[in-house]
């Protein structure tokens, strides 16, 4: 638990710096004198790095293991970070931003490998919600804490003293996280694991399993509507669209992420006694978040009641865990030295969308002179295509987990005296 802890403290960092933009948001525009759809490059500069790097990370896991991967993340987002804190024209900062988003990219993915390297496969889906939790924590940060500061201190001191904590959780890393337990060294790669041609083909054998291409629609559909709500546009359009003042949305940003935090705990404690329950949560959360999107955009008055936007925040909550599904279907269909690559392609998905409805949003306030409520039902146009893809492909990612299973069992019982 020590040395995993460190891996998620890794990541509880770069979920801050990832972060930190959504209580900040505001204050870029005006220092940077930019419109939305360059305030949204900003967020789609860096989830475009963080998606386009996930294989790439997921191959150098499997390969390299957790404690390369994650050191150089830490390097890479500390740079970004700090590079922000001190950008004075908006190319410098996006290129802070790319920068932190490719350190970003490191992170989960290596805390998931030490996760199935220190704990037993059964409590794989406890541990994962468990770091996301954590992460979701280093949201709660940004929202409190970092907001304040920015408000308090200003742009250049907030996010250099930011900056620090990659500084520390680096030097515990270096000293202290080990890839696995003493005696469960991974097998010496074969001199056929290496080059184009294995690259090529591991990437091809992950993706070709149906569980892998599920996990990454259920992540794709799940995770983008609280995604894009806190990483941007959730603070301009409580405060612009729906007449808040910035204390009262920073106040249902912090519902977004403690409902996440008490949901992620509830989704792994039922997932890892009910495998069955995956499909319904994942899909009880895209259409309880649709719900209360067409809910709060469809009110007639100008302003959605104060009952109803909480109601959103506390569903919200439930995407970022019911995301954590999708590494759940992708698990039992990759062999453990394909975990790394397989995660990769799933945790592509959420991203994917998250950096599409980031662009398409903020176009449509410009197009539309900051008219929300179109620009918003971009949503609904992304979670119908991932609804379309995971019934289509649930039934055979299905089957085949039924065939690994029993294969397993017959492989256990007849073993040679």
């Amino acid at each position: 638990m020590a040395v995993w802890g460190i891996g998620v403290a890794v990541y509880f960092v770069a979920i801050t710096y990832r972060t930190s933009l959504g209580v900040a948001g505001l204050d870029a525009a005006e220092r940077f004198h930019i419109n939305a759809s360059a305030l949204s490059t900003f967020s789609i500069l860096q989830l475009l790095v963080y998606a386009g790097m996930q294989i790439p990370v997921g191959l150098l896991v499997d390969r390299l293991g957790a404690k390369k991967v994650l050191t150089l993340g830490v390097v890479l987002y500390t740079l970004g970070q700090f590079g922000f804190a001190l950008s004075a024209s908006y190319p410098m900062a996006l290129g802070s931003r790319a920068l932190l988003g490719c350190g970003d990219a490191m992170t989960f993915i290596s805390v998931l490998r030490l996760g199935s390297r220190w704990f037993p496969a059964r409590r794989g889906p406890m541990i994962a919600q468990i770091a996301a939790l954590v992460g979701m924590a280093g949201n709660l940060v940004s929202t409190l804490v970092l907001a304040r500061f920015l408000h308090t201190f200003g742009w250049t001191p907030t996010f250099a003293a930011s900056a620090a904590g990659g500084i520390v959780v680096l030097i515990v890393l270096l000293a202290f996280l080990k890839d696995h337990p003493e005696g469960f060294e991974p097998p010496p790669a074969a001199a056929a694991h290496t080059g184009a041609g294995f690259v090529r083909r591991q990437i091809a054998d992950a993706w070709r399993e149906p569980g892998t291409r599920l996990g990454m629609w259920v992540h794709f559909t799940t995770q983008f509507p609280a995604m894009v709500f806190l990483l941007l546009w959730g603070l301009p359009f409580l405060v612009e669209a729906q007449g808040l003042s910035r204390g009262t949305a920073g106040e249902l940003l912090t519902l977004v992420v403690l409902s996440n935090m008490a949901v992620g705990l509830v989704y792994g404690q039922i997932i890892a006694r009910h495998h069955a329950a995956r499909m319904p949560l994942a899909l009880g959360t895209v259409g309880a978040t649709a719900l209360l999107w067409a809910s709060v955009l469809s009110w007639p008055a100008d302003h959605a009641p104060m009952g109803l936007l909480i109601a959103l925040c506390a569903v919200l909550g439930a995407c970022g865990p019911a995301s954590m599904i999708g590494f759940d279907f992708a698990r039992p269909a990759n062999p453990p030295e394909r975990q790394g690559t397989a995660s990769g392609i799933v945790n592509m998905g959420g991203f994917t969308a998250s950096m599409t409805t980031l662009l398409a949003i903020g176009v449509l306030l410009d197009a539309t002179g900051d008219n929300y409520r179109i620009a918003f039902a971009s949503v609904f146009v992304l979670e119908a295509v991932g609804v379309s893809q995971i019934l289509r492909l649930r039934r055979r990612a299905a089957r085949r987990e039924r065939e690994r299973l029993v294969v397993s069992r017959v492989e256990a019982v007849h073993v040679p005296a």
